[in-house]
């Protein structure tokens, strides 16, 4: 791992700089001039950023006490800053919202070894899709018996990887996956086994992320018997161990009512494998799909409102079922690693067009799909440079070849944003780089960790050279 330190820095406060000529002839009028320090200073528009965030003077800001000028300058743009810290806090707030529950990091979310090293240290599981991942993460010292294989179409890999690493449990999501996982458990041995359930709610920030319902590829319905019949198949195969019942209402979600929703339908099913079967599950994962803000003013999900409100469904449901209280299990990903992680572009060009203004950077699609699948909106700021000029609306767009590569749509940037400049994006730790694509080769970001005024690299920058070496033939 490489290590790198940049040394806390003490600005003196620099004259503004001179607003460039503003072209107005053929746009609106701008919106009145606002300050522009003092809304970006101000605490509600800081909360969507790392605790740790530090306003410095020439409108820099400082995340784990590092100047996100001297990442930009030192690693180059585009470029990842994950604040371990606030990493770690987060983690420690599920685990006091939770006691008694096993908390799964989804390593789907943003996963490399740094990250697993962290997740391990403060004492939580991993939930892993596939065996990179899971390769990943015991390589790097992850226990597998605290580890979770998901996934609805698992390859033969992803399963004989699990079943030799030792993996804790595996997520059942078709019929067709019990007999190949049975087949494969070495004999004289067992595998704990969940079921996914899809208890037929609909939640979630889009349709693109919302697995509750019957219309989409993952689990097994509740609603026509297919959870059922897995159930009675699974509890005939005597090298798989069936621990409990697992479900995933989607991702984004900001209300508890949906969660509740969902304890109520699992403890019914339940206590039907209870009656039909005799068998007491000792286990329920509700999975997470926690929602975050990513922009000032949005909501996001009481994690601490959840943990409370959850618990007492679940205690009065299996009450009124006469069923012991299974052991919980929540998945938390984007809640972790999103809020954590900031994006760090450099300003390529300024295009006015009409009333239209799109401001080009260095980065894109390839590094941040969500905006083209799902219309995710952002919250991008000028760093590193103090300017006296009202702002005004602004497409921020990526650099590929693509009408649909928009990384911000309809945001307030400064007047006179120009080449050079640096923009750096909040709550960027989640699906960026996991779901980063080679994309016109332009190679993927680094991931800078900056903790206690110190900088390190986790995962370097994807060279001309790395793609290069994997095209091996003519």
């Amino acid at each position: 791992m490489s290590h790198t330190t940049l040394p806390r820095t003490t600005r003196t406060p620099q004259p503004a700089t001179p607003p460039a000529p503003h072209p107005t002839a053929t746009r609106p009028a701008p919106p009145p001039a606002r300050d522009h320090d003092a809304d970006h200073d101000d605490p509600e528009r800081l909360a969507i950023w790392p605790a740790s965030t530090v306003p410095l003077p020439e409108d820099d800001l400082a995340i784990g006490g590092v100047p996100l000028t001297e990442v930009a300058d030192h690693f180059g743009t585009p470029a990842y800053v994950l604040d371990e810290d606030e990493v770690r806090r987060r983690c420690r707030t599920y685990l006091r919202a939770f006691p008694d529950t096993d908390v799964y990091y989804a390593a789907k979310a943003f996963l490399c070894r740094a990250m697993a090293h962290w997740i391990a240290e403060e004492g939580l599981g991993l939930d892993v899709c596939s065996a990179g991942e899971l390769e990943l993460a015991v390589t790097t010292g992850f226990p597998p018996e605290r580890i979770v294989l998901h996934g609805n179409a698992k390859s033969p890999t992803d399963l004989r990887t699990a079943l030799r690493l030792g993996v804790g449990r595996i997520v059942i999501d078709s019929t067709s996956e019990i007999a190949r996982l049975a087949a494969a458990v070495p004999a004289g041995s067992r595998q704990k086994v969940l079921v996914r359930v899809v208890p037929g709610i609909a939640a979630g920030g889009h349709a693109k992320i919302r697995t509750g319902t019957d219309d989409q590829k993952f689990g097994l319905s509740l609603a026509d018997g297919s959870a059922q019949h897995a159930i009675t198949r699974v509890l005939g195969q005597p090298r798989l161990e069936l621990v409990g019942l697992h479900c995933h209402l989607g991702s984004q979600i900001t209300t508890v009512k949906p969660y509740l929703s969902a304890v109520r339908r699992l403890v019914g099913l339940l206590a039907r494998i209870h009656e039909q079967h005799g068998v007491t599950l000792p286990e329920l994962d509700l999975g997470g799909g926690h929602g975050v803000a990513y922009r000032p003013g949005e909501p996001a999900l009481d994690i601490a409102g959840l943990a409370a409100k959850i618990r007492a469904e679940l205690a009065g449901s299996c009450a009124a079922a006469g069923l012991p209280v299974p052991r919980l299990a929540v998945e938390p990903g984007r809640a972790i690693a999103g809020p954590s992680g900031v994006v760090l572009y450099r300003v390529l060009s300024v295009k006015r067009t009409g009333a239209h203004t799109f401001v080009a950077v260095d980065g894109g699609m390839s590094d941040n799909p969500r905006p083209a699948l799902y219309g995710v909106r952002y919250a991008p700021r000028l760093v590193g440079r103090r300017s006296a000029v009202a702002t005004e609306p602004v497409t921020v767009v990526g650099r590929h070849c693509e009408a649909g590569d928009i990384l911000a749509s309809d945001v307030h940037l400064p007047g006179d944003i120009r080449p050079g400049d640096l923009l750096a994006v909040p709550v960027a730790g989640a699906y960026h780089l996991s779901m980063a694509s080679g994309y016109n080769l332009v190679g993927r970001p680094p991931v800078v960790a900056v903790t206690s005024g110190h900088a390190r690299l986790l995962v370097r920058r994807e060279s001309l050279a790395d793609i290069q070496e994997r095209d091996i033939g003519l």
